[in-house]
């Protein structure tokens, strides 16, 4: 069902879709990655031609940094009709400014007089009028009366009005959209509603802004006038409402947490207001509020909604605690056909389990800290979705938990050219990628805390990412070292592998049992045009033994064909590859060959793995079976050490060696060589 729903409305929304399937979706059924993909897809399927400005136009936007965001809009939601006016405060760069550059839509040259479009009125810098705007398309410069100094603070004002571009009547998508009605448990009910979704870089059809990664304005705020009895939902705190003559009513929302420019959102309708708290683990409590459609919808969806707070201390006891605590977290509904993590407010459809999690995940991966470039989007949605996983693992049972897993890396497998890194950003189809960006995303993301070997190290990891680019933007580079600083080793050949590269590996394993030694003979291949050709990674194999019991132990795959001897107690029975299903690898073979240990004397010495390498004070020896004497021996070929090691603490003293590299040795009880490998002490 899953690979049929993903061909048959990949790029057509959820109101093509039979009713029975529609309402298996809404009922909360839905992949929430693909609901999430969706959502993007729906406003932004034709814009690959629209990506943004011109590179000289970004030059000069590169000009000046935002620091603060101020809507104040004229609404309603009905209409995707808009006036008003935005405030753009700047910190000029190095060199003075003559001309503020940003971006608004306009419709294209030679387009009807009826056609969507947005004028802008005037533009207001530092207190005088400027005396001219040009604009380009959705380029707009604004001439100043007097230049800025290098170095200055400015303040510019954009009045504008007109109506935001639709993307069932251009080729520019949705940024900001109107319905008529939304759809609960398979039937349609009449209602009105606005809102926006401005990813990948469609902000600039409903409001002035440099739509650049890298620039978070420091704060924002965002004030909207409709008519009663609308609610505006949008991002931070509700400073306060405002009653206005003529049964209108103005909400003022205001965020004092940097922002990226597509994060801000609105959403208009006439809301039933539904607010429960969350308890963090430091003791705080984070009010959650919810925007739903009418009484009958809470109802219907309340269980869904009191999941987040269970959810949002989850996530914070896992990673770091909630980033906007001191605003909120919440929900506005819209029938986008998935779910936006527009900041402390997402925008969503409905409230099943996973797309819950998932967007609230981005809370941390995307708005806290955001991809600084459209190629490392993973970083924002494969995070996003392993929190489905995270939240599953937490509160869902195994069996689900498994089969979560196992169809990530199924779709993952069913693009073998693909990659995780987006070769081309003006693609938003690609950007937005189900199988790549989000399902194998999600599966790299699980071979990063199979490399860790440990819980506490992986979300130790992600817990200093948090924190060291909190409130900025980060590429993949920048997760990399710090995986590489937790597990002390180069982490090149995994991202090559797994970024960058396409492609899975395939494991045909042979075995015999000769005594107490298990031979594995493993050949790697890999899917037809994989790049690399040889995947460089550890392997789980569980041996069943005859009288029913089973043991896992961990390898180290460093070649194409490698054979590995394993010392056993006991009559095996079955050897099992990857039995948890920590790898997207490609099924292969496993078979007994009773000539193995003939073919393959090599093995009798098999590699150790052990972390972390480059060592410091000590190294730690993964799935030790037994208690053991490590032999460590110089590069003079000199012993420089000998110590007991044991099973249940399978731990090298390091500290007292000379910087340098050393073979490591262990021997059994009874002086059998069990395994050896290299490593290097900083």
């Amino acid at each position: 069902m899953r690979l049929t729903l993903r061909t048959s409305f990949l790029l057509l929304g959820l109101a093509w879709l039979p009713l029975a399937l529609r309402a298996q979706l809404l009922a909360g059924g839905e992949d929430a990655a693909l609901a999430c993909r969706q959502a993007r897809l729906s406003q932004a399927a034709r814009s690959a031609a629209t990506t943004g400005a011109s590179v000289r136009h970004r030059l000069k936007m590169d000009r000046y940094d935002v620091k603060w965001y101020k809507l104040d809009l004229a609404l309603e939601n009905n209409s995707r009709a808009l006036a008003g006016s935005a405030l753009l405060l700047v910190r000029v760069g190095a060199q003075p400014l003559d001309s503020l550059a940003f971006e608004l839509y306009q419709a294209p040259v030679g387009a009807a007089p009826s056609a969507a479009t947005l004028t802008i009125d005037s533009v207001v810098v530092g207190g005088q009028r400027s005396p001219g705007v040009l604009r380009r398309g959705q380029e707009a410069t604004a001439a100043l009366a007097q230049p800025a100094p290098a170095g200055s603070q400015l303040a510019a004002r954009i009045y504008y009005h007109g109506t935001a571009p639709n993307g069932n009547t251009s080729a520019i998508g949705n940024a900001f959209n109107t319905a008529t009605s939304y759809r609960r448990a398979g039937v349609d009910y009449p209602y009105n509603v606005t809102w926006s979704l401005s990813e990948p870089f469609s902000a600039h059809e409903w409001f002035p802004c440099k739509q650049v990664l890298t620039d978070k304005a420091d704060s924002s705020a965002v004030s909207v006038t409709t008519t009663l009895p609308n609610k505006v939902g949008s991002n931070g705190v509700l400073r306060r409402t405002v009653p206005l003559p003529g049964n209108k009513v103005r909400y003022e929302w205001s965020s004092r947490h940097p922002i990226a420019y597509y994060l801000i959102s609105v959403a208009v309708a006439p809301y039933v207001e539904y607010t429960t708290a969350a308890s963090l683990p430091d003791g705080s409590r984070v009010p959650v509020v919810n925007y739903v459609y009418d009484q009958a919808s809470l109802a219907y969806y309340q269980g869904g909604i009191d999941q987040t707070g269970r959810l949002l201390g989850n996530f914070s006891q896992l990673v770091d605690n909630y980033h906007f605590a001191d605003e909120k977290y919440g929900h506005s509904m819209a029938p986008i056909g998935g779910g936006m993590e527009h900041q402390t407010m997402t925008t969503l459809q409905d409230f099943g389990f996973t797309l819950v999690a998932h967007e609230l995940f981005h809370q941390w991966f995307g708005d806290n800290v955001t991809c600084a470039s459209w190629h490392d989007i993973w970083l924002n949605e494969a995070f996003a979705s392993y929190g489905e996983y995270l939240s599953m693992q937490a509160f869902d049972t195994p069996t689900n938990v498994r089969a979560w897993m196992d169809d990530a890396q199924a779709r993952a497998r069913l693009e073998p050219a693909g990659t995780v890194y987006v070769p081309d950003t003006t693609n938003v189809s690609r950007i937005f990628s189900y199988n790549l960006t989000y399902k194998k995303g999600a599966a790299v993301v699980h071979l990063l805390r199979y490399l860790c070997h440990d819980d506490v190290r992986f979300f130790r990891v992600l817990r200093t990412y948090q924190r060291q680019y909190g409130n900025s933007t980060a590429r993949t580079a920048d997760l990399q070292r710090l995986f590489e600083t937790e597990l002390g080793q180069s982490l090149d050949y995994f991202f090559a592998q797994w970024y960058r590269g396409n492609g899975y590996p395939i494991f045909n394993v042979r075995w015999n049992q000769v005594g107490n030694a298990l031979f594995l003979q493993v050949n790697e291949g890999v899917t037809n045009g994989a790049t690399p050709a040889f995947f460089q990674t550890e392997v789980d194999y569980q041996l069943t033994f005859q009288d029913g019991n089973t043991r896992s132990v961990r390898l180290s795959q460093a070649q194409a064909s490698q054979g590995f001897s394993v010392p056993v107690s006991g009559t095996v029975a079955a050897v099992a590859v990857d039995p948890a299903g920590w790898l997207p690898d490609q099924p292969g073979t496993v078979q007994r060959d009773n000539a193995l240990v003939l073919a393959a004397p090599a093995a009798s010495v098999p590699a150790l793995s052990f972390f972390p390498n480059p060592a410091r004070s000590q190294l730690t020896i993964a799935d030790l079976p037994a208690s053991a004497t490590a032999e460590i021996i110089d590069a003079t070929g000199r012993v420089v050490g000998r110590q007991p090691v044991l099973a249940a603490r399978p731990q090298v003293a390091t500290q007292a060696l000379a910087p340098g590299l050393y073979l490591l040795r262990l021997f059994s009880a009874e002086g059998a060589v069990v395994g050896q490998g290299r490593f290097t002490k900083e």
